[in-house]
């Protein structure tokens, strides 16, 4: 499961990139910009605030949904959907950074492939 939490080395992600402030584009559409990104070594994610297209909700994506970090445009691409994205486990601003159930659950969920 810890790969569903890594950034894949074919996203052409680079460590210490500073991604806050990036849009991210689902298979679909543009689902918002970046709130917050981490990359530590297992347990990485970006939170995008989704502004008005989910009533303005943040969302946790595990690192392992990025296909693409495009820094000349500030733009991050998920292999999801607008629908799944918005079906994913409700983002809980406490649990996300040190609740394993909770991290469980969201990797399970997104790590179901094509959902």
């Amino acid at each position: 499961m810890t790969e569903m939490w890594s950034y894949n080395p074919e996203s052409h992600y680079t460590p210490g990139a500073k991604l806050v402030g990036f849009k991210v584009e689902a298979t679909d559409g543009n689902i918002g910009k970046i709130d917050e990104a981490t990359e530590e070594v297992g347990s990485s994610y970006i939170v995008v605030d989704t502004g008005p297209w989910i009533f303005g909700k943040e969302v946790l994506l595990p690192a392992g949904t990025v296909v693409r970090v495009d820094m000349k445009e500030e733009k991050i691409l998920v292999d999801r959907t607008k629908e799944q994205i918005k079906n994913a486990p409700e983002y809980d601003k406490d649990k996300h950074r040190g609740d394993a159930g909770y991290r469980d659950e969201v990797g399970t969920y997104y790590g179901r492939g094509h959902i």
